[in-house]
């Protein structure tokens, strides 16, 4: 079966919404990591949110800062949307035969709406950044150094993302201050190696791209 253009980039869109969401609602969980020799203490979150940069990265390089930013708002209304789910549900007394009670129920949602409102201002302003900064390396280079552009915005939007994200719940109180310069270090870190480790993954998504849909370095999807 032939797989369209408009398909593939409403894959991207899923994956990219499917690991904002998620990533949001698993945050309160942290566990220890040894990556390549450091030891890190992260939200399981973390692990996840990478990809939506990624993700922001193919699709501004084969379909256009347009594209890219249409998918932006999409994962901003999906987040309101969550939100307003995990809000009535968290309303909603349990039953006393329910599996989960009430209880349970808030002690594990009861900071996602924190969680989701902080991300989503931390992640409108970074991924924002990063279409912009890609794209002006871009024209920079007109269309050549993937690796370069795919790093320089990457990076200076996952140091605004990691420190909004970390300053709002540490404000709202789901996360002590004491806390803060250690996630925020050892974060921003893991998300630096995380982009230099996808930067082979990028190429071989836009060059399986290129070749399938027959569009030059310099050329975006329409």
């Amino acid at each position: 079966m032939k797989i369209s253009a408009n398909r593939i980039y409403l894959i991207f869109i899923g994956i990219f919404i499917t690991s904002l969401i998620v990533s949001n609602l698993i945050f309160q969980k942290f566990f220890q990591l040894n990556f390549l020799g450091i030891n890190f203490e992260l939200s399981v979150g973390i692990i996840f949110y990478p990809i939506t940069f990624l993700v922001t990265d193919v699709v501004s390089e084969i379909y256009g800062k347009k594209k890219a930013n249409q998918m932006v708002i999409t994962g901003i209304v999906s987040s309101i949307f969550c939100l307003l789910i995990i809000q009535i549900a968290n309303f909603l007394p349990a039953t006393e035969w329910s599996p989960v009670n009430t209880e349970t129920f808030n002690l594990v949602f009861g900071n996602t709406s924190l969680a989701v409102g902080a991300s989503m201002l931390a992640y409108l302003c970074a991924q924002l950044m990063d279409i912009k900064i890609y794209h002006f390396w871009k024209k920079i280079t007109q269309g050549k150094h993937l690796w370069l552009r795919n790093n320089l915005s990457t990076i200076p939007s996952q140091f605004l993302d990691t420190f909004l994200i970390l300053l709002l719940l540490c404000a709202g109180g789901a996360i002590e201050w004491n806390k803060f310069f250690t996630l925020f270090k050892q974060g921003f870190l893991f998300k630096i190696l995380i982009a230099i480790i996808d930067t082979p993954i990028i190429y071989l998504f836009t060059f399986y791209l290129r070749k399938k849909f027959r569009i030059t370095l310099q050329e975006e999807l329409n």
